[in-house]
């Protein structure tokens, strides 16, 4: 199971991976942390990430960036209009309502939704994972903004779907970062809570998030946000102030190139980072426009000036969550800034004269987010161990459902005909559930709605429960259960409608409590409160203006026949008695805006078309440069040290080949398929092989021959050698390998005198693998002889004197297991067995003595 978390950044993105020791940031094909977050399309694949970016300049229109601004978005929000305005690429709106993003692939304008470009996206990422691991990446967890609605987190979901991942968990990023931060910390209170505020400042939004801890535990206390407050907007105010200048000063209109502004937009975000730990920096530019050098000059004072708009901004968010969390400044016991707009430092002026202490970064500022979706996702997972701690999360919005009278209750106004109740208010912990009951005859709908920071609510789906029916057309009980999930997304999951049916039993005992019990488990939740850790709720839905002379009226309080029937357990006489029947009901969702699943599917398949295209492309590349390289290594070598292992002629005409080629690469050959390539560098490789082959074996030949010429003589050694350690090696054995190491040294010189009178350009006869095969067949020979291993002695034995005589056949069954040196042995046991204290050898195998008894014998 892998263990990855991924933070999708408006900028760049950042892989988190789980180990044996830790968690680890991976690096990317370029050896960074940090990945773009871009995908351009180009005339034969796409470039994605590093590759994306490099290819922005050259290809802007195709260049497709700030994807987390997109999606799940309508065309005609305003937030998004403001950011199209800056965004070098077209968008249109789709049938949909929803953004339609329009590039040139495969030289053909193609359309593609802000969805499929964020599953693109988490494709590379997931790529950048596996070559990490050396496995399949599929569980992960992803860390989002705290502001996205139900619509962008199922886009989320979606685009993951599309890349092949399954996401255990969408995170939210302030939410990983308080995890990351608490998680290792072993100096938490075990009763107090500490309150640590975190502030994140990112590229193109700011979060803000009060967190308190306990030992083991992480509780979110507020969320708040600004969704367009982010390093960017200093960029632009710098962009704008240096374009209206160079338009005064040089005469040129950056606004009408792409090309230009995505370059001053480039040199605007590193002069701000040089601005932030110096007071004062220079722009230039070559040849921004219309072949013009440009150059400018800001100071920092100057540069806050510029920015007031924005940084006023700044304690908006922070008042805001103080206000939800209910506590005051002095509360906040510590502040960590976050995110990489967070290092402007007018923003830490700002957060130290609100919370009247200094902010701290003991964090890192980019990789955070990453870390604590990989530590959520550690947790969620089997494989890994991660230390007991429990983070309780809350949901940043209230969800409230909404639906219609039924005909006969319905007020005579059309617009009091709906009621809503907030089902899950802002704050609510995350994961949770509700049970709600209803009142209907027949099939209803439910609508789910959000309430952010618009006026009013945003509608997330609408719920067809039904198609059922009641008896005799009354009102039946419907219990619809509600589920907040752990991304943060509304459902309703089941409904299920209860109905009492009069049956003939026997009332017993036994029946009655089990009756008994059955009608207090249908009892409203208010009724007795579920456990803390469940955090599901059941809820009795009343009609607003449902009072008490309106008995009976839908969604009112139970009548009387829902309450538990009052019975006496002791009688045992028949009586007709009412049974529960709970019959599931079908639940049909409509999801405003969210792809339909074949819309997903075919998504997927076209993703799995344009990775296809991509590696092949690649895999053409590089055979591409296969054949260039070769071309240029050969003819430098042919000059060089090849020289001498060619004819002139032979020489001449094959450098005569490679600039064919060169030429032909460089021309026709431009734009090929792999295949011809292959067959390009085979055709080269069928003159060159042989060359290289006879360069190869001159270079190695010297060496091999003194492996096999040091074998021979160690062999030859051994066998004349007069060390003891050879005399239990039979003179012929010896001589059979003296044999063999002359016939060897014979073959040998016959080769070396036949190769030594051939030139270096004729083809060798002398074959280094040739002269190991040799080595190898004169190793097999005489090794076996040479390190035969010396018998052992036989052990002479010293047996005590048997009151009878030792058999005669025992001792015959010794003689074969006796050594050279047997004679000397005997005598030994013979004069043994005159000793009468010493036990005769049993089954006539020689008996174990004392080695000093032994030393004399022997």
């Amino acid at each position: 199971m892998s263990v990855v978390g991924f933070d999708f950044g408006n900028e760049s993105c950042i892989v988190a991976v789980a180990r044996q020791r830790g968690i680890d940031v991976v690096l990317n094909d370029e050896s960074k942390r940090e990945t773009p977050a871009i995908v351009c399309f180009g005339d034969k694949q796409r470039f994605i990430g590093t590759a994306g970016a490099a290819s922005t300049m050259m290809n802007p229109k195709n260049s497709i960036s700030q994807i987390k601004r997109l999606i799940g978005k309508k065309f005609a929000d305003p937030e998004l209009q403001r950011d199209l305005k800056s965004l070098p690429f077209n968008v249109t709106e789709g049938p949909d309502g929803y953004p339609l993003i329009h590039a040139r692939y495969l030289g053909e304008s193609r359309e593609f939704t802000a969805t499929q470009v964020f599953g693109m996206m988490l494709s590379n990422l997931k790529e950048i994972a596996q070559k990490n691991l050396n496995a399949a990446v599929v569980d992960c967890c992803i860390g989002i903004p705290v502001y996205f609605t139900d619509l962008q987190r199922r886009s989320v979901l979606d685009a993951a779907t599309i890349a092949g991942l399954h996401p255990l968990h969408l995170i939210h990023e302030t939410t990983a970062t308080a995890l990351a931060y608490g998680i290792y910390k072993t100096d938490l209170p075990e009763n107090e809570w500490l309150n640590v505020a975190f502030v994140d400042v990112g590229h193109a939004s700011m979060q803000v998030c009060i967190a308190g801890f306990k030992k083991g535990q992480l509780h979110v206390l507020s969320h708040s946000y600004d969704r367009s407050l982010g390093g960017r907007d200093f960029d632009e105010a710098l962009f704008h102030h240096f374009a209206a200048k160079f338009k005064e000063e040089y005469k040129i209109d950056v606004y009408q190139n792409a090309r230009a502004c995505l370059r001053l937009r480039a040199a605007c975000e590193k002069l701000k980072k040089v601005l932030s730990a110096n007071p004062e920096a220079p722009l230039n530019i070559e040849c921004l426009m219309d072949e013009k050098d440009v150059r400018g000059f800001i100071k920092r004072d100057d540069f806050e000036q510029l920015s007031l708009p924005i940084l006023e901004r700044v304690k908006g968010p922070l008042e805001k969550a103080l206000a939800e969390a209910g506590l005051t400044v002095e509360n906040i016991h510590m502040v960590e800034v976050v995110g990489s707009g967070s290092r402007v430092p007018a923003i830490n002026k700002i957060l130290t004269e609100f919370f009247k202490k200094e902010p701290r970064r003991t964090m890192n500022a980019s990789e955070c987010v990453a870390r604590g979706a990989a530590l959520q996702c550690a947790i969620l997972s089997p494989t890994f161990k991660v230390r007991e701690f429990q983070v309780n999360e809350s949901f940043p919005f209230s969800v409230s459902l909404s639906w219609k009278y039924s005909g006969s209750d319905a007020p005579d106004s059309e617009s009091d005909n709906k009621q809503s109740t907030i089902v899950f208010p802002k704050g609510n912990p995350i994961p949770s559930s509700k049970v709600l009951t209803f009142f209907r005859t027949g099939t209803f709908s439910v609508d789910v709605q959000c309430h952010d920071l618009s006026e009013t609510p945003t509608k997330i789906s609408t719920y067809t429960i039904g198609p059922f029916q009641t008896k005799n057309g009354d009102k039946g009980k419907v219990k619809a259960k509600v589920r907040l999930n752990l991304h943060g997304i509304v459902s309703v999951e089941s409904a299920t409608l209860f109905e009492e049916e009069e049956i003939e039993v026997p009332v017993t005992k036994e029946f009655a409590e089990e009756n008994a019990k059955m009608e207090t488990d249908e009892a409203p939740a208010d009724a007795a409160a579920p456990p803390p850790s469940s955090n599901d709720n059941d809820v009795n839905m009343q009609d607003a203006k449902a009072t008490a002379d309106t008995p009976g009226a839908e969604n009112g309080l139970p009548d009387a026949g829902d309450k538990p029937v009052q019975m006496d357990t002791d009688t045992k006489v028949e009586a007709p008695k009412k049974k529960v029947k709970k019959t599931n009901i079908p639940v049909a969702e409509v999801v405003y805006g969210a792809m339909a699943t074949v819309d997903v599917q075919k998504a997927v398949e076209k993703e799995f078309e344009m990775a296809l295209q991509d590696r092949v492309m690649e895999e053409t590349k590089d055979k591409k440069n296969a054949v260039e390289a070769y071309v240029y290594d050969m003819r430098n070598k042919l000059n060089d040290k090849y020289q001498e292992f060619v004819v002139a002629s032979e020489r001449d005409g094959f450098i005569t080949k490679l600039q064919e080629v060169e030429d032909w690469l460089y021309e026709d050959g431009e734009d090929e398929t792999k295949g011809v390539y292959i067959a390009k560098l085979e055709e080269l490789k069928k003159q060159g092989d042989p060359i290289e082959e006879r360069y190869k074996e001159y270079s190695d030949r010297g060496e091999v021959i003194d492996q096999l010429v040091y074998c021979i003589n160690s062999y030859r050694e051994d066998a004349m050698s007069n060390d003891p350690k050879f005399d239990h090696i039979d003179i012929t054995e010896k001589q059979k390998v003296l044999n063999e190491c002359v016939e060897a040294e014979n073959w040998l010189r016959e080769k070396k005198q036949q190769q030594d009178s051939l030139p270096k350009f004729a083809n060798p006869v002398l074959l280094s693998a040739d002269i190991r095969k040799k080595a190898e067949a004169v190793d097999r020979s005489c090794k076996p002889i040479m390190t035969k291993p010396k018998p052992k002695p036989a052990k002479p034995a010293t047996p005590e004197t048997p009151t009878t005589p030792p058999p005669q056949d025992g001792e015959q069954q010794q003689q074969p297991e006796q050594q050279p040196r047997e004679d000397a042995n005997a005598g030994s046991n013979d004069n043994a067995g005159d000793n009468g204290n010493q036990v005769p050898p049993v089954s006539g195998e020689p008996m174990e003595t004392d080695k000093s008894e032994n030393t004399g014998s022997a």
